[in-house]
């Protein structure tokens, strides 16, 4: 296949890329330049993961770099495609799990799971992200493309031994000591391995029949203070403190990142793989963990 990757610089991306070029496919990554309609000519498949890290403050320039790199970049996509002779047969489009509301009572699939809306007296950074969330996917839908096949891709956290990942970062802090739970430590983690994600892909990528928002996440997801617990066994830590909510905003101030990332209950389940029969390698946290640990220790990434 022909696959062109914009904003594909990051994580994600060098998964994909690694992937599919050690498959055999022509894979095309592009960073934070719009890609040049005459790179969709004829191309099999766009997985476009463009958007500002979300790892930042959220003040009034960080949040407007975060909704125009998603919306504008979704719709010149768009407006590319529509211009092509053989446009790609398939539009993958980075989104996320985010875009539900903060949910401790029961799982989030695509039929049942209810976006947006917050607890009362939530932050207003946990609303601006579902306001982007929502408007990134309203602008992938707004128009419709004939010849081309859309999937947004409301994936949860995607877990890999890379350097500076999320899981690069996370075990630094468990191998620091700071592996407790973070505030109640009764919002749940929705991941999703490495693996499992570019298997997910692939599945769609395959199966014509499906289109639309799909979730890919774990089947399982878990409470932050079992999810660490795990964690911290995997890398043979037997304690880590613990974080507070007030002692977390004081630590993200200072790292200049966002205390939602870690607070809010992300509890997504991908109901439409596993209706379509998509079988997950890695649906448990532990053997998840166990084999990222093991990776990252013996490739030291």
């Amino acid at each position: 296949m022909k696959i062109v990757i914009p904003g594909g610089s990051g994580q994600v991306g060098g998964i994909l890329a690694r992937h599919f070029r050690g498959s055999g496919h022509s894979v095309t990554v592009f960073g934070r330049k719009p890609v040049p309609a005459g790179e969709l000519e004829g191309a099999d498949v766009c997985i476009n993961l463009a958007g500002r890290s979300v790892n930042c403050r959220y003040n009034a320039a960080n949040r407007r770099l975060i909704y125009d790199s998603r919306i504008e970049s979704t719709r010149r996509l768009q407006t590319a495609i529509e211009s092509l002779r053989n446009p790609p047969r398939l539009w993958l489009n980075a989104s996320t799990a985010t875009i539900y509301r903060h949910a401790l009572d029961r799982p989030m699939d695509e039929a049942t799971g209810e976006l947006g809306g917050n607890e009362p007296g939530a932050p207003d950074t946990w609303n601006f992200s579902i306001d982007v969330a929502m408007a990134w996917e309203a602008a992938f839908f707004e128009r419709p493309t004939p010849r081309t096949r859309k999937i947004a891709m409301r994936s949860a956290m995607t877990f890999s031994p890379d350097r500076d990942g999320v899981f690069d970062v996370l075990s630094n802090l468990v191998r620091w000591g700071l592996g407790g739970r973070q505030g109640s430590g009764m919002q749940f983690v929705s991941w999703v391995h490495e693996v499992d994600f570019v298997r997910a892909v692939e599945f769609l990528i395959a199966r014509d029949d499906i289109e639309g928002a799909v979730n890919i996440s774990t089947p399982n997801p878990v409470r932050n203070e079992e999810f660490l617990r795990v964690l911290r066994k995997a890398w043979g830590m037997p304690v880590g403190l613990p974080a507070p909510k007030w002692l977390l905003e004081i630590g993200t101030f200072l790292l200049r990142t966002e205390s939602e990332l870690v607070l809010k209950s992300r509890r997504v389940v991908p109901g439409r793989l596993l209706d379509a029969g998509f079988a997950f390698q890695f649906p448990e946290w532990p053997a998840a963990a166990h084999d990222l640990v093991q990776r990252l220790i013996r490739y030291g990434t």
